[in-house]
């Protein structure tokens, strides 16, 4: 399982966000995992990747919290659940991403 937390440079979140992702792999039993930390650096890479903001998870090189219509850009990103509005995912859906492409795993 490929696991990366993509951020541009200087990102004020990349720190909680790396903090949030190992922690949500340990939490689902992933403690063996190893994630990766990506700068995206120009846009034309943000394109390539379909990089909407940072920080982003990708697993397995999909975005674990893409939304449809979201533009690729440099950019930071904020995160939406029913409690808050907050710079890094929400624990419990970073969670629920992490086991489901556990389970895709041959």
């Amino acid at each position: 399982m490929d696991v990366q937390l993509l951020v541009v440079a200087d990102c004020p979140n990349e720190g909680p966000a790396a903090v949030l992702l190992r922690r949500a792999l340990d939490d689902v039993g992933l403690s063996t995992v190893r994630f990766t930390t990506r700068i995206v650096s120009d846009q034309a890479e943000a394109e390539q990747l379909g990089f909407t903001g940072s920080p982003s998870v990708f697993t397995d090189g999909r975005d674990s919290f893409a939304q449809p219509g979201q533009r690729p850009a440099l950019a930071c990103r904020l995160y939406r659940d029913a409690a808050a509005t907050s710079g890094v995912p929400p624990l419990a859906g970073l969670r629920q991403t992490l086991k489901q492409a556990a389970d895709r795993q041959p």
